[in-house]
């Protein structure tokens, strides 16, 4: 299968595209500001009432004229931008495929390591989130504002978080044995690493340990550096750099010299990394985009909260022991002082938490919601710094192979540090009210993420959709649900190149990621919770239809109070979503008779612990037989807050190729 790295199969089509939506754009922007101007966020409403002088009001009464004035005046080159536009989008190819062709653009996907799949497993980790960014007019619907600023930084920060080193943290302690708050739900194993060092239960391992696998996940996590890290050595495959600290009940959290000298006498403790200055002025509009004391958001910041990182790198000579223990043991009375949470579930058999950041080492992202063409441009070069593969822009417009004319695309997006082998979209034909205005459907993706010995490639699938979002549809998106699995039946079988006898693909996984716009605790979608998908797939979250596991939350934020002061920052999230309490006041629950809209405040005890509409599944059917597939972590992470009114997730799983595995 040919990938589509451009929209139209040839430059003539493409100008004259671009002439037609250059003729379109002016109208499209002058409507957008204008609708904009008279739907504020809570933000501004806030910023407003503390205006004495109005002044808000008086520009919104000189522009709105204007904006009128020249609206008017656009609409006829709009007609006929639009007369050139509709017709050309019967050419216009589905999706567009992006390869990172400057490697040194890239922090962590041009050291990525191919797996040989020789004795070892490996893990891959995924992400998905719903980013809200549409025109900016209809993103303040959801109060959410300045979509193309937030379009970069929350490209910036997926990065920043997901190139970060990975860390391991235990408590040793004889009487404790939960996972440290300050441990970022980085709770996983080394990727392509001796199996030895794979992540135990922490009811057994109970020793704090750091693990920075040298550059192979990006050490850098600022452009302005990179030239810094020209000279450095690639680690070999499977190399790790790693520094442990002990922390137990009797030394009160200090380290003795002898742990210390754990630490390979060749790694260098790096310095904090200088803050980027990158989009500050644009973003200093937007109350989400502050850096404030703790903030996590950003791994620029010198005060990345209390999950600050200490870095270290493979470097040609040794270097001062006394730095690297002095680097430890300021990470030491972090965690010292950071509040840890209990792992109340000691049957469950991965680790799962709700953390600040991305995970290390984010192996594919898919997001939805990505509407808005300036912003996923935007979103795209951000994501190219650490992702070398993209593909952005699914879906169709106008009429084109759907049942109703489609005015924005998909919203999907798909982000991958190993090559894509195929891909393929669908759009569901049957969406209804405002939902039909967009070509909402499934992303079929195939990527090759290593070979064996015998030179048999490994691949893995991986779906990505958005399905329909009116509530009280639950007939369409059991249909949408049916699509799907017949979609990405017949991508497999056209994709496949084995057989029984001739095996030339061995498949790692079968995930399937996104926005399904139902919960399995409302009684309003049992349908959905019953559907034949789920007998196929494995919801890690889920015991069964109408009951998640325990510590599972959801994954839909109250719009209302995105910018208090409590949720308004990735620690404050974080800390807020971990109590029962906080989630009652933040985030929206199942509808219920007997409670009002509102969700601030609540005390009622209410079923489940919030709607979670964003799923990640994976299957075991289709897979090579002689492999395993197991879920090694499940995270909830507040990094982008302030910035989406959903909460993404991420799920690590390990494939165990059953040889020297222990």
């Amino acid at each position: 299968m040919v990938l589509y790295t451009s929209p139209f199969p040839n430059s003539f089509l493409s100008v004259l595209h671009s002439f037609s939506w250059g003729l379109i754009f002016p109208c499209y922007w002058l409507a957008d500001r204008l609708v904009a101007s008279f739907v504020p966020t809570t933000y501004e409403k806030r910023q407003r009432a503390d205006d004495p002088c109005y002044f808000h009001a008086l520009c919104i009464i000189i522009t709105t004229p204007i904006y009128l004035a020249l609206l008017v005046a656009s609409l006829p080159f709009a007609l006929i931008g639009f007369l050139l536009w509709s017709p050309l989008q019967s050419a216009r190819r589905p999706y567009i495929y992006s390869r990172l062709e400057d490697k040194n653009h890239a922090n962590g996907a041009t050291l990525l390591t191919e797996w040989k799949a020789a004795g070892n497993g490996k893990s891959f980790c995924f992400g998905s989130a719903n980013v809200c960014l549409l025109p900016d007019s209809l993103a303040r619907f959801n109060n959410v504002f300045n979509t193309q600023a937030r379009a970069k930084e929350i490209g910036r920060r997926i990065r920043n978080g997901a190139s970060r080193p990975q860390i391991k943290i235990y408590i040793d302690s004889p009487t404790n044995t939960s996972i440290s708050a300050a441990s970022f739900s980085s709770l996983v194993s080394p990727q392509g690493g001796d199996s030895t060092n794979r992540t135990v239960n922490t009811g057994i391992k109970r020793t704090t340990s750091m693990e920075y696998k040298g550059d192979n996940s990006g050490s850098n996590n600022s452009e302005d550096s990179r030239e810094d890290k020209g000279g450095a050595a690639e680690p070999n495959e499977g190399e790790e750099n790693t520094c442990i600290v002990r922390i137990n009940g009797e030394d009160n959290g200090h380290m003795s010299d002898t742990e210390t000298d754990t630490v390979n006498g060749q790694a260098h403790a790096s310095g904090p990394a200088e803050p980027s200055l990158e989009g500050d002025a644009e973003l200093s509009k937007t109350p989400n985009h502050k850096q404030k004391e703790g903030d996590s958001g950003s791994l620029d910041s010198y005060s990345a909260s209390r999950e600050s990182l200490v870095k270290v790198r493979v470097g040609d000579g040794t270097v001062d022991q006394s730095t690297v223990n002095n680097k430890l043991l300021y990470k030491a009375s972090i965690m010292k002082k950071t509040s840890v949470r209990k792992k109340k579930h000691t049957d469950e058999t991965f680790d799962h938490e709700i953390c600040a950041f991305f995970p290390a080492n984010l192996d594919f992202l898919c997001l939805q919601e990505v509407f808005d063409k300036r912003a996923a441009e935007k979103l795209k070069e951000q994501l190219h710094h650490y992702f070398e593969y993209i593909v952005y822009d699914v879906g169709v417009y106008s009429c084109h192979s759907c049942c109703s004319f489609k005015f924005v695309n998909s919203g999907l997006l798909f982000a991958s540090r190993y090559p894509v082998m195929d891909a393929a979209y669908h759009c569901y034909p049957n969406g209804r009210g405002t939902d039909s205005l967009a070509s909402k459907g499934a992303l079929f993706l195939k990527v090759q993420v290593g070979s064996t010995p015998q030179d048999q490639r490994i691949v893995g699938y991986i779906s990505c959709t958005h399905l329909q979002a009116i509530a009280g549809d639950t007939t369409v998106r059991c249909e949408q649900l049916d699509m799907l699995q017949d979609w990405l039946s017949e991508f497999r079988k056209s994709t496949s190149s084995s057989s029984t006898a001739n095996p030339e693909e061995l498949v790692a996984f079968d995930v399937i990621c996104g926005d399904l716009n139902f919960d399995n605790c409302s009684s309003e979608d049992k349908l959905e919770q019953q559907h034949s998908l789920f007998t196929h797939y494995k919801d890690p979250c889920r015991i069964g239809p109408g009951e998640d596991k325990p510590w599972a939350i959801g994954t839909l934020l109250d719009p209302e109070g995105l910018y208090d002061e409590e949720v308004c920052t990735p620690d404050n999230l974080q800390k807020v979503l971990e109590s029962e309490e906080g989630r009652k006041g933040y985030l929206v629950y199942p509808t219920s008779k007997n409670h009002s809209s509102s969700q601030k405040g609540r005390k009622a005890s209410l079923k489940g612990n919030g709607r979670r509409i964003d799923y990640m599944l994976y299957t075991e059917e289709g897979l090579y037989l002689e492999w395993k597939v197991e879920v090694e972590e499940f995270s909830f992470i507040t990094q982008l807050a302030g910035l989406t009114d959903h909460l993404p997730v991420a799920m690590r799983l390990m494939v165990s190729t059953g040889e020297d595995d222990p």
